[in-house]
């Protein structure tokens, strides 16, 4: 099922990036949660391995992490990571989303 979900170069760029930083932390986590304007939102944050039932997303020598509830609401996903004028920020390609907000970190499904 990890399959489904792609990285693109720029995000597993800047995975790599933050970890080298950190000492204990080698992946970013992404999570689905209730809540937010549309239903749910992503949430990001460093990990420092899988847990169980996790789907491990590898390209270039960075990892993502998915829980398996997660997973459900992103299955054919690509997460990028976008530097712009508006922000820099991990962004989620969610073709499951029928909504989004305008903040890109919230959806309905």
């Amino acid at each position: 099922m990890s399959a489904a979900i792609t990285l693109t170069e720029n995000a597993a760029r800047r995975i790599r990036e933050i970890v080298a930083g950190e000492t204990d932390k080698t992946a970013l986590r992404l999570a689905v949660n209730g809540g937010g304007c549309s239903g749910f939102s992503y949430e990001f944050e460093l990990d420092e391995k899988p847990g169980d039932g996790d789907a491990v997303i590898e390209r270039d020598g960075a990892t993502l992490l998915i829980d398996s509830v997660s997973l459900v609401y992103v299955l054919g996903s690509e997460v990028d990571f976008v530097d712009d004028l508006m922000a820099a920020q991990f962004q989620v390609n969610n073709p499951n989303a029928t909504a989004s907000c305008g903040c890109g970190t919230s959806f309905s499904i």
